[in-house]
């Protein structure tokens, strides 16, 4: 009976928590709890406060933590040097136990109250990390009428979750809105580095160097510091990574080497942390030693050689025999005289020689204690890494390297397996690479049947993720997947060939497609889209935007960066693109393709019956979708992969019902009859009596479970 009560007096007890002496810093988590009930309460006011508030404790807590760590350092200092012929272990763990007691006064004093009392879990850690708070608060500033601060709250979630959909969309109101000005779009979490890497790197490409030394030095200060905040951080109690396995508790020396290796890994993936765009998961590589690369450069360009020389110095710390840099340094050695001495930057060389440290305690606890270590930088040298670890990066390299050699016999290309088809534009013809565009894979007649295929799906309502318009308010968004066009079909609520030939013609693409781009190497279907665009008459005035914004199909594109990340929330594992179209008789709708930037146009493709544009679903194949500005817009969209685990199992059922409905049709009168005697009803008949009898479908996102759950808010475990 006390187990059950435990949470509901624990639900009693939190809201009072909020209510404490001035200069305590109230537990963000427990605030966090209060902040959402308040939100789901409609107590818009309360929520604002208490969720800002969290905000404030958790910034408090980092800021607690960084400073303490920082001056205990200095109060509590381990002593530099070998060891003497002492009492080793009163010498060190007797620096380790005035270590804690320092750090448990500083943060008492500064948290006003025991550093236990903030430890979180890790459910509410996450939501503070991804910046979930900022997504509460923009309600609840809306529906207070603080237009200005729910923009801003809006803005800041976004930054740091560009692919939620719901937030794109608010965001976009928020700009038509009146009274809503340009600067009310601010991250107030920006990170000061990231800032001045982008404006530093936007005068790089323009060739405006002074400009560019400016914000790239600010930001190397900049990203440093970031730096040093997250190792200070790296400090905290013990994550036990298994903790649904149950071992033998550690010894004292194995379980202070696990914790200290985590610390030290902790520490190592810092600069993956200040290396990563806010939104982004991937980091930019090489980002500490890219910025002494660019700044060589810049310094060089304005005729400062001696600096140009010390990033140099600094660069080689981490790449020595890189031979370009070397080349320059013997130019800058020969321009400011044999004489000059030349050194990289303090700080750099501290960078280099620490980070070096930690990586052979780390290697070798992965060749002795069983650890692992996915090793964040690309400059590592060879000989800190165990040879068992050597022949791992050697198969990669290996496999890169086929893969290069697979995508140059791709070019020998064999013969269409179907007659009649042409290619009107490959890759050369459109500018890129991977792209193709084939005429006359289906009639005007298949095209016709398709298209009154697509009327009934209009009429199903079977939307992208069950929306209207998942992209624009201009237009109106109606799909069809293959599943749901054959249950439709048995329901006779379509006629069973338009089904059938939606199956035939995704599957006829498909063969074209891997004959094309993958001879011999099958491709899976990802996933099959029967869609349509139909352009909404009274929304067309003023319109600027795109029917589908520019994107790639396996990756999430940044045009800043000139990069696409390849990870969730996009389909990595989709491989090839294709569209099939079924008509033309509307304006607008085509396909384009761009640069990274997103805005360079490299081709354009124009829909008609029959047309297949294939392409790889890659970052060499950025594209969008005109504005559907009058008409209807029907076509099939298609996604391929090499991957069998990920092969569209929607896709498999449907050809199980169609296989058995073409059984069904074929059996003779007398079985018919005697199955229909079995089931009480004859094989021609819907599966329900009338369409108020049928249970109404309900649509999840693909893969997602079939009961959809609430989300679960967690203050500390127990909640």
């Amino acid at each position: 009976m006390a187990s059950l009560l435990c949470p509901c007096l624990l639900l009693l007890l939190l809201p009072a928590a909020a209510a404490t002496s001035p200069g305590r810093l109230v537990p963000y988590d427990l605030l966090y709890a209060d902040g959402v009930r308040a939100y789901f309460a409609r107590d818009w006011g309360r929520a604002a406060e208490l969720l800002q508030r969290a905000l404030h404790s958790y910034a408090g807590l980092r800021a607690a933590r960084r400073s303490c760590r920082a001056a205990c350092l200095r109060e509590a200092a381990f002593p530099g040097g070998p060891p003497g012929a002492g009492p080793w272990e009163a010498a060190l763990f007797g620096r380790v136990l005035q270590r804690a007691d320092c750090l448990r006064h500083c943060l008492g004093r500064r948290l006003g109250s025991p550093p236990s009392a903030h430890r979180a879990s890790r459910a509410i850690r996450r939501d503070f990390e991804r910046r979930e708070p900022y997504n509460y608060l923009q309600v609840a500033f809306f529906q207070l009428k603080k237009l200005d601060q729910a923009v801003s709250a809006a803005h800041t979630f976004f930054v740091a979750n560009p692919q939620h959909l719901q937030m794109r969309e608010d965001i976009e109101k928020y700009r038509r809105m009146s009274g809503v000005k340009s600067d009310n779009f601010r991250d107030l979490e920006a990170t000061p580095h990231w800032e001045a890497y982008e404006a530093g790197m936007q005068h790089y490409n323009a060739d405006e160097y002074p400009q560019t030394v400016a914000r790239l030095e600010e930001s190397l200060t900049e990203a440093l510091s970031a730096l040093e905040e997250c190792r200070a951080l790296c400090e905290g109690p013990w994550e036990d990574e298994d903790e649904e396995e149950e071992e033998m508790e550690p010894g004292l020396y194995e379980a202070i080497a696990a914790h200290y290796i985590q610390v030290l890994k902790c520490r190592q993936q810092c600069v993956l942390e200040i290396a990563t765009k806010p939104g982004r998961i991937s980091a930019t590589e090489d980002f500490i030693p890219s910025h002494l690369d660019l700044l060589q450069f810049a310094y060089d360009q304005v005729g400062n050689q001696a600096l140009a020389a010390e990033c140099a110095a600094s660069y080689l710390l981490f790449y020595p025999m890189d031979e370009p840099v070397l080349e320059k340094m013997k130019r800058y050695r020969a321009e400011l005289g044999e004489d000059t001495v030349v050194t990289a930057r303090e700080s750099i060389q501290h960078y280099v020689q620490r980070s070096l440290m930690e990586k052979k305690l780390i290697y070798y606890a992965v060749e002795h204690l069983g650890e692992t270590f996915n090793d964040p930088d690309l400059w590592t040298p060879d000989e800190l890494i165990p040879e068992n670890l050597k022949e791992k990066h050697r198969e990669d390299k290996e496999k890169q390297k086929q893969e290069a050699l697979d995508v140059e016999e791709r070019e020998k290309r064999g013969a269409l397996p179907f007659e009649g088809i042409v290619v009107t534009m490959d890759s050369h013809q459109m500018n890129g690479t991977q792209r193709v565009v084939f005429d006359r894979v289906l009639t005007e007649s298949e095209c016709k049947d398709l298209l009154r295929l697509t009327k009934a799906a209009g009429e199903a309502g079977d939307g992208y993720r069950a929306r209207r318009s998942p992209h624009t308010p201009h237009e109106r968004f109606e799909g069809l997947t293959v599943l749901k066009a054959v249950q439709l079909a048995q329901s006779g609520d379509v006629d069973s060939r338009d089904a059938k030939l939606l199956l035939q013609a995704s599957e006829k693409s498909r063969k074209i497609i891997e004959s094309y781009f993958t001879p011999g190497k099958k491709l899976h279907f990802s996933f099959t889209h029967l869609v349509c665009r139909t352009a909404v008459d009274e929304e067309q005035e003023g319109r600027m935007d795109l029917s589908h914004p520019v994107h790639a199909d396996n990756c999430l594109l940044d045009p800043e960066g000139e990069e696409c990340w390849r990870e969730p929330p996009a389909y990595i594992y989709r491989d090839y693109s294709g569209i099939l179209y079924l008509n033309d008789d509307f304006q607008g709708g085509g396909l384009f393709f761009t640069e990274m930037d997103t805005v360079t146009v490299t081709a354009e493709v124009h829909p008609k019956c029959g047309r297949l544009v294939a392409f790889s679903s890659g970052k060499e194949n950025p594209h969008g979708v005109w504005a559907v500005r009058r008409g209807r817009r029907c076509a099939i969209a298609l996604w391929y992969t090499h991957s069998q685990e990920h092969a569209e199992q929607e896709r498999v059922k449907a050809e199980k019902l169609m296989e058995q409905r073409t059984v069904e049709q074929d059996q003779p009168d007398g079985q018919e009859r005697q199955r229909a005697d079995r089931n009480g009803r004859s094989s021609s008949e819907p599966p329900f009596p009338n369409s108020r009898d049928r249970p109404k479908s309900r649509r999840h996102k693909p893969g997602s479970d079939q009961t959809p759950h609430p989300k679960e808010l967690r203050a500390r475990d127990e909640l």
